[in-house]
């Protein structure tokens, strides 16, 4: 009889089998959408300064090398003007086969950087070196502070702040509180940097007259990187 009832418990989770796995495999995909949409783009977006070699293999008196300008812009062979900075070079080579397309039967184009803008960020304020720095791998606020010396003693890093330079042009600002971040040691809000990301550090209200001028000086930072 025993063995009666355990064969029956056998069989009946053997059979609940194909009703539970779609189940959990319904419950797993939500979680692996999740994942894939907040994975980050890892490719090289474009920006003012580089320089680009666009080559037409089948049409060799296209080729021409390009510089992005400030504005993003890039003046095309036959085409004039073409806004391409924060593109990959994968998205600008289709960007270019579609222009092309009314000029050109099926357009063969290849792109090669030749020159690019090497990362970098920016620490501005009352911070002992301001300037910039490159960025060689991953980097936090808190690194990035160290690196550029640390903060001055009338630094307010309770206000601290970051500037970070959208596709568009625009910027978005965050402001932390670094102070109690350190005390509480909760390193998990220790922001980390992107390219072309500025962290600024302002004075307290208590400072010296003789260290006006350095603050000045650190402070034409900003003005350099919003331009």
């Amino acid at each position: 009889m025993k063995n009666m009832c355990r064969c029956l418990v056998i069989v009946g989770i053997i059979a609940a089998l194909p009703v539970a796995a779609p189940a959990l495999a319904k419950q797993a995909q939500p979680a692996a959408n999740e994942q894939t949409r907040q994975a980050p783009d890892a490719r090289y977006r474009l920006r003012p300064g580089d320089v680009l070699d666009l080559n037409f293999p089948f049409v060799p008196a296209f080729n021409h090398t390009v510089t992005i300008q400030p504005d993003g812009y890039v003046t095309c062979r036959a085409i004039g003007g073409l806004r391409i900075d924060g593109l990959t070079v994968p998205e600008l080579t289709e960007t270019l086969r579609t222009k092309y397309a009314s000029i050109l039967r099926d357009p063969v184009i290849t792109v090669a950087i030749q020159e690019f803008e090497k990362p970098y960020f920016i620490v501005a304020g009352e911070v002992e070196r301001p300037g910039k720095y490159d960025l060689r791998g991953d980097t936090t606020v808190t690194q990035a502070l160290a690196i550029a010396g640390g903060v001055r003693d009338h630094g307010k890093t309770s206000q601290a702040a970051l500037f970070r330079r959208l596709p568009d042009g625009r910027f978005d600002a965050k402001t932390f509180d670094l102070k109690k971040m350190l005390n509480d040691a909760q390193l998990s809000g220790d922001l980390r940097l992107e390219p072309r990301d500025m962290i600024y550090i302002p004075r307290g209200r208590h400072f010296k007259a003789s260290e006006l001028t350095s603050t000045l000086a650190s402070s034409l930072w900003i003005l350099t990187f919003l331009h």
